[in-house]
């Protein structure tokens, strides 16, 4: 658990699926230094941090010298990469993965996708964007992008790979409508070169500093809690387990002005612990336990404790393929605890508590990375683990390709029905309106 987390487990193939298609380049033999330099220390910090040290049964060793090899032959720096990331997936943990540097630009493909169930939809296409332009449209189903088909183990993996990883200037869709019409398509993707040295002193005038402020609000905006009141029934939109208690108390306290909640937690990655314990402690009256942490030299409970005041009414949770970490053990401990209901789709099952660790290489030219290292496996009450299993809704609930096609949000609105208030999938849908970033 930590605040960015996987949305979706590792598994079924390799990394390097994705990364066959790499464009020759020539690459420096300063380069090729610092990338070996890289993993000389994304490879110490595993092994030293990683709650496992037998490291699953994996030859780490080796795999950490197949990356080495691969990299004295590397053709790119973006390559030389793309083989640590592959060297730590080799691990299959949600939260142990390599953050590489950061591009020199802005990168964006103007549409958002996920899972929903076994299909995956576009979900997002951002106004004049190129995929706009050609008719792309929330509803579509993406049958294959760059030649891959779509499924739950892989999903993730393109995001990582595509975004983050190794940034395309664009991706070749093959696309069916909702009334079942099928085409492919080419999506160029949006790239704003950003500067390569930022000045934070203020010596320029200021301007550095103000765009990173102006960034920060942006993001702080959009993980915002939001509410929505029909009826006797709140519905609150957790984006991000990131709130204070005083936070967590002000959501509850709104809460509590009616009888019946919804906690909306489609599309949460997850987030701080400390958040968690603070939104367990709100639905109960005496102590939780959340789950026996599991590390390498220890094994201890993380516990939450009751708030004052908590909200002790009818509770629903949603969930959705892109719930997460947190989100995925507070579904879980609302199920356990025969707390409240649990609706939606199967959540991501990528579930441990890790640490990010920051990393820099250069001197005159600093070039800053890291790594997420998995430092806690999670066992809950039951016993068992979240990692790639998930949480299994109580009520499966996903909305189709119309129902996302025409903004209609048929799964909240059951969940009120559920809970004796009336809302139709029309009204539900403008309950949270879908926000972008500034470009």
């Amino acid at each position: 658990m930590h605040a960015v987390s996987r949305s979706v487990a590792l598994a079924a193939f390799s990394l390097f699926a994705f990364l066959s298609s790499a464009r020759a380049q020539q690459m420096s033999s300063l380069e090729r230094e610092r990338a070996l330099d890289i993993l000389k220390v994304v490879a110490s910090d595993v092994k030293k941090h990683y709650y496992d040290p037998k490291m699953h049964g994996v030859d780490f060793d080796a795999k950490i010298a197949e990356a080495r090899k691969q990299i004295e032959t590397a053709n790119s720096f973006n390559m030389s990469m793309s083989h640590i990331a592959a060297a730590l997936d080799s691990l299959d943990d949600t939260h142990t993965f390599f953050l590489p540097p950061q591009h020199a630009y802005k990168h964006s493909y103007g549409f958002q996708y996920q899972m929903v169930g076994n299909h995956c939809y576009v979900t997002q296409v951002r106004p004049k964007s190129d995929g706009e332009s050609k008719g792309l449209k929330p509803g579509d189903e993406i049958l294959a992008l760059n030649g891959f088909g779509m499924t739950r183990s892989g999903v993730w993996k393109m995001q990582y790979v595509f975004s983050a990883l190794r940034p395309q200037s664009g991706l070749h869709l093959k696309i069916q409508d909702p009334t079942g019409a099928q085409r492919e398509l080419d999506v160029t993707a949006k790239m704003q070169t950003e500067k390569r040295v930022i000045d934070l002193t203020g010596s320029d005038g200021g301007g550095d500093i103000w765009d990173v402020i102006r960034g920060e609000e942006n993001v702080d905006h959009l993980n915002r809690a939001r509410y929505a009141e029909y009826g006797d029934l709140t519905v609150l939109k957790v984006p991000e387990f990131a709130f204070t208690s005083t936070e967590v108390e002000s959501m509850l306290a709104r809460a509590r002005k009616h009888q019946n909640l919804i906690i909306d937690l489609r599309g949460n990655p997850g987030g701080a612990v400390e958040t968690l314990k603070y939104l367990v402690g709100g639905m109960f009256d005496h102590e939780i336990k959340i789950a026996d942490r599991i590390g390498r030299k220890e094994t201890k409970p993380e516990v939450a404790r009751p708030m004052h005041n908590p909200f002790l009414g009818k509770l629903v949770v949603l969930v959705d393929s892109r719930s997460a970490s947190c989100a995925e053990l507070f579904a879980r401990i609302m199920q356990l605890e025969n707390r409240g209901q649990v609706m939606g789709d199967v959540t991501a099952g990528a579930v441990m508590e890790a640490r990010h660790y920051d990393e820099k290489v250069g001197t005159d030219t600093v070039v800053l990375y890291g790594t997420s290292i998995t430092e806690y496996d999670l066992i809950m009450k039951d016993g068992k683990s979240l990692e790639h299993a998930g949480v299994v809704p109580d009520r499966f609930l996903v909305p189709n390709g119309y129902a996302i096609s025409t903004n209609r949000d048929p799964v909240l609105a059951i969940a009120a029905q559920s809970l004796g208030v009336k809302v139709t999938p029309e009204e539900a849908g403008k309950a949270f309106p879908f926000e972008w970033l500034p470009q």
